[in-house]
């Protein structure tokens, strides 16, 4: 046992003779407590040995050897971990470049549909401007056609209205010397 001021006077269980512990000899039994400390489990802690008790309660390497197979473990877990998570990053990769895939396609459809959209819009702008010019001549065209018809009318006017005037004669005559106006 061990005596009164000692760092184990906390832990409720006695020591067991030469160290021995159920946690070190039969770690199959408590492989799901090997990350925690077995004093941690009841609430208590206890104080890691000094180096000068590790090796007067032991003659043989036998503690060392849980310490070993709870570090493989603890890396064997870690490695495991690190798997899944690369596993999981791939994925989220994978999906991110589906959606960057989708994303490029959609954006191609509608590239094309809008220039698609463009190239008409162009054609019936272009379209229309070709008809606005053939307007504007039309346009152009009939106004001076316009102007002559009014001009020819108001000579027939002066000329109606010269006949019924008495110096008939000298209108007459000078109507003879203008070319006529429609061709």
């Amino acid at each position: 046992m061990f005596s009164s001021g000692s760092k184990f006077d906390n832990y409720p269980f006695p020591a067991f003779e030469n160290g021995f512990t159920p946690w070190d000899h039969c770690p199959e039994l408590f492989s799901t407590f090997q990350t925690i400390e077995p004093g941690a489990i009841l609430g208590y802690v206890l104080d890691e040995p000094t180096p000068d008790q590790n090796n007067s309660n032991s003659g043989s390497e036998e503690p060392n050897q849980p310490d070993s197979s709870l570090v493989d473990e603890r890396k064997r877990r870690r490695m495991i971990s690190n798997r899944e998570s690369a596993r999981r990053s791939r994925m989220r990769k994978q999906k991110h470049l589906e959606n960057l895939r989708n994303q490029v396609n959609r954006l191609r459809a509608e590239n094309r549909e809008l220039t698609n959209r463009l190239r008409s819009v162009l054609y019936h702008c272009h379209r229309a401007t070709t008809d606005n010019d053939r307007l504007r001549y039309e346009h152009s065209f009939l106004r001076r056609k316009l102007s002559d018809i009014h001009q020819i009318l108001t000579l027939k006017q002066l000329q109606q209205f010269s006949s019924a005037w008495p110096f008939n004669n000298v209108v007459t005559v000078m109507s003879d010397r203008t070319p006529p106006l429609i061709t």
